[in-house]
C-alpha cells in the first residue's frame, strides 16, 4: 500500500549529490516558488536578477535566480507542476543554493465560492490525495501546514482579505469527482490544488520551512464545474507582492 511507503529507518539510495558535480552550496536562505511563467518573467524584468543555479531534468533545465529586495537576498524559480515534481525541485534547489525557507504561491479550484471569492486562501492542512507525501511523512489523511499562522499574521498586518482552511491536494485533476469533492467539503476543505501536501511533507522531513498561499479561480460546485477566473488565479501579479512581503518579514 502507498500509505506504507514512509521509511525513516534506512538511507536514501539516490541524493542530489549523485546528479550535481559539486558540494552543496549555501547561497540564499529564502526562495520563492512560483508556477506561473508570467510571474517568473515579471520578476526578471522588475529586478536585477542573477542566475545562481540550474535544476536539470531530461526534459529541460530550470534556472534558479537571486535578486535583492529591501536589503535581503531572495531566490526564485519556476516550478514544475504536481506534488511529486514540485517537492523534488525543492530538494534539489536546497542542495544547489542552500535555501531552507520556501514561499510557495499558486492557484487552486474553489470548493466553496462563498468562502473563497475575492480572498486569498491560506491552507491550514492538506488532504494527502497524492503519492509524494507518503514517502516523507507517517500515513494519515491530512498534513498540517504548520506556518499558516505566520502567513495569516502577515496578511492581517497588511489588511489583505484571506480565508484560512483545509485544502485538498491531488495529482489527478481529471478525477476530481462529484463524490470526492463532496467528501472533502464535509471535512471542511475549501479549495483543491496539486502541490501543497507533498511539498509540506518534504519540508517537514528535512526541517525546512514552507509558507504557502493560494488564489482560487475555477469553481467545483456540487454537480458542475466552471473555469471562471482560472487564468487570473494562475498569473495574478498580486501574489508576487504578497510573497515579497512575507520574505521581507522572515
Amino acid at each position: 500500500m502507498i500509505t506504507d511507503a514512509f521509511d525513516p529507518q534506512t538511507q536514501a539510495l539516490i541524493t542530489p549529490q549523485n546528479f550535481y558535480d559539486r558540494p552543496q552550496q549555501y547561497l540564499v536562505d529564502i526562495c520563492l516558488v512560483t508556477f506561473s511563467k508570467v510571474i517568473s518573467e515579471a520578476i526578471i524584468h522588475q529586478f536585477k536578477c542573477e542566475k545562481i543555479a540550474e535544476v536539470s531534468f531530461c526534459n529541460g533545465k530550470y534556472p534558479v535566480y537571486k535578486f535583492a529586495y529591501h536589503g535581503k537576498s531572495i531566490a526564485f524559480y519556476l516550478s514544475q507542476i504536481g506534488s511529486a515534481m514540485a517537492a523534488e525541485m525543492v530538494v534539489e534547489v536546497n542542495w544547489l543554493i542552500g535555501a531552507t525557507k520556501f514561499i510557495m504561491f499558486g492557484s487552486a479550484g474553489s470548493l466553496d465560492a462563498t468562502k473563497t471569492s475575492e480572498k486569498f486562501v491560506v491552507p491550514s492542512a492538506a488532504y494527502r490525495d497524492e503519492g509524494m507525501s507518503y514517502h516523507y511523512a507517517p500515513p494519515q489523511d491530512y498534513i498540517t501546514v504548520k506556518n499558516s499562522g505566520r502567513v495569516t499574521e502577515i496578511f492581517t498586518e497588511l489588511q489583505i482579505p484571506f480565508v484560512l482552511g483545509k485544502i485538498w491536494t491531488t495529482d489527478a485533476i481529471l478525477r476530481e469527482t462529484v463524490g470526492q469533492a463532496a467528501k472533502r467539503r464535509v471535512e471542511g476543505c475549501i479549495a483543491v490544488e496539486m502541490e501543497v501536501a507533498g511539498v509540506q511533507a518534504v519540508c517537514d522531513y528535512h526541517g525546512w520551512e514552507l509558507y504557502d498561499f493560494l488564489v482560487t479561480g475555477d469553481v467545483l460546485a456540487e454537480d458542475s464545474y466552471t473555469v471562471g477566473t482560472l487564468a487570473d488565479a494562475h498569473h495574478n501579479i498580486d501574489k508576487l507582492q504578497l510573497a515579497l512581503a512575507i520574505a521581507e518579514r522572515l
